[in-house]
């Protein structure tokens, strides 16, 4: 038995089936060359006999992607499986997903038929599929809630029909881990020919066991995962990609099963996804949640700091997250302050910080968010003074139908320098005209905004993180014009680079 796992994704067809997720086309092409990227193995683009909208976009993604296979929904019915062959017509490598209900649910409240009669259908729908394309995926829809035993006699059936792939879905989230890995192995056990077609997974998040149900039955012998990025998916959603994904890496020992998916870039799909469909990523999600890999413990944050292994089992570069996050709250102890006040370049004699910390428990008391610029008011931060680069002049022309110009001067150790820049907002003409003058490869990583009072004429806190030759620097501004406040945090990074002699 292969010991790799394919990942077939749904993002684009179940995934999108959620209320208000609906994307565009275009949409549609930039998510499936995210997945092509993240090195997903099939793409279920669509269910193209619902509209002329699901048609198209199966019809583009297969003009758009290269290597993935390129799946069409479809129900166990001719006209079904014509506009899916159609659909496919550009594919590379097409796959038609065809399949019915087997369980007593759907055989009697849904389909009004027979067991007997089910059996015919998917009969009869494989072979008519196999007319247009070789890659034919059954599903037995509700395989959860069917009878093992007639689950084996539809899987046997379909795959004498020419089935590749034979989906076995916990439509519902109905099952428990232990019940699904042996409804799987019971097929691998039982159906003749079962060595001809890959055994996949569709499992459903009702009972949240999607994933603990799709590890079961890639334990028991399933070499095809379906899943959807963030887990999103009609109701509770789907089994979650990245969990599944992080399961493998993590467990290889255990496991020994392997996928394609480049890691790294799974937490930029999970943003793009969430930015794209509406679809905010709860905050303790499992790898891609911010708060996966943020720590506000003082014992937590005392551990992983002394070695990260101690509170993750994974580490965040491993999908695409810088580091980790040392959340300070009161509950953190004087290690995790002192490791964000060196983050933030200052170095305190044991006494100072002794003084800093008391103050910072009083402020953690009293605030639910402590932010860097919080920190560096109780440090009583002298180094603004002694800046080497000051912002001295900021003029900026911006309005509705007007490009935004920034004239910039800046005093660099007493001389003046002055440029000029457009951009596409008021900040980004401003920092622009500082990138004239300070000629360094600086990327800007972060760039967050908070109101300090209440009104019209808030003072804005800006935090900005640059990235400079692979280290970060968090520079800080206030200013009740924000993109003075900009500029400043823009500077207060900057000053922190090593100066160049």
């Amino acid at each position: 038995m292969s010991d790799k796992l394919f990942i077939f994704d749904t993002t684009l067809r179940d995934g999108e089936q959620v209320p208000g997720c609906q994307l565009n086309t275009v949409e549609k092409i930039q998510v499936a060359k995210a997945l092509q990227d993240l090195g997903v193995d099939i793409i279920e683009a669509g269910f193209p006999i619902s509209s002329p909208g699901d048609f198209e976009s199966v019809v583009q993604i297969s003009k758009a992607v290269t290597w993935p296979t390129i799946c069409a929904l479809t129900r166990a019915v001719q006209k079904d499986i014509e506009v899916a062959a159609e659909s496919l017509k550009y594919a590379k490598k097409g796959r038609i997903h065809t399949g019915i209900g087997t369980s007593p649910f759907h055989i009697k409240y849904k389909l009004n038929s027979t067991p007997e009669e089910i059996i015919e259908r998917a009969v009869a729908a494989v072979k008519y599929a196999k007319k247009y394309v070789e890659d034919v995926e059954f599903y037995a829809e509700d395989a959860g809630r069917t009878d093992n035993e007639y689950l084996a006699r539809v899987i046997e059936a379909v795959i004498k029909a020419g089935a590749t792939v034979v989906n076995i879905p916990d439509t519902t989230g109905y099952c428990l881990p232990n019940e699904f890995g042996e409804k799987i192995k019971y097929l691998v056990e039982n159906v003749t020919g079962i060595h001809k077609a890959v055994i996949a997974t569709h499992c459903h998040n009702d009972l949240g066991m999607a994933t603990a149900n799709t590890v079961a039955g890639i334990m028991n012998g399933a070499r095809q995962a379906e899943v959807t990025i963030n887990g999103i998916g009609e109701r509770a959603g789907n089994t979650s990609l990245e969990e599944v994904v992080m399961t493998l890496k993590s467990r290889y020992q255990v496991l020994g099963i392997e996928t394609g998916i480049n890691t790294k870039n799974i937490f930029h799909t999970s943003r793009l996804v969430s930015t794209l469909m509406n679809m905010p990523v709860q905050p303790n999600k499992a790898v891609v949640g911010r708060n996966a890999f943020a720590h506000s413990s003082g014992i937590h944050q005392d551990g992983v700091l002394k070695n990260r292994e101690n509170y993750e089992i994974m580490d965040p570069a491993d999908v695409g997250i810088n580091e980790s996050s040392i959340l300070l709250t009161a509950r953190s102890g004087r290690a995790a302050l002192k490791h964000r006040l060196e983050l933030m370049g200052f170095e305190l004699t044991k006494e100072k910080l002794d003084e800093v910390y008391e103050q910072f428990l009083k402020l953690a008391d009293h605030k639910k968010d402590i932010r860097d610029d919080d920190i560096a008011l109780l440090v009583g931060d002298a180094t603004h003074q002694e800046r080497r680069i000051k912002l001295d002049f900021l003029q900026v022309v911006t309005g509705k139908k007007l490009t935004p110009m920034a004239i910039v001067r800046l005093d660099i150790s007493g001389e003046k320098f002055d440029a000029t820049s457009s951009g596409n907002g008021p900040v980004d003409a401003a920092i622009k005209a500082v990138k004239q003058i300070i000629k360094r490869q600086v990327t800007i990583e972060e760039f967050l905004v908070q109101a300090i009072t209440r009104g019209s004429d808030d003072v804005g806190k800006v935090h900005m993180q640059i990235d400079y030759k692979d280290s970060i620097f968090h520079g800080f501004g206030a200013n009740t014009d924000i993109v003075t406040a900009s500029v400043e945090a823009y500077l207060d990074a900057v000053n922190k680079l090593p100066v160049v002699q």
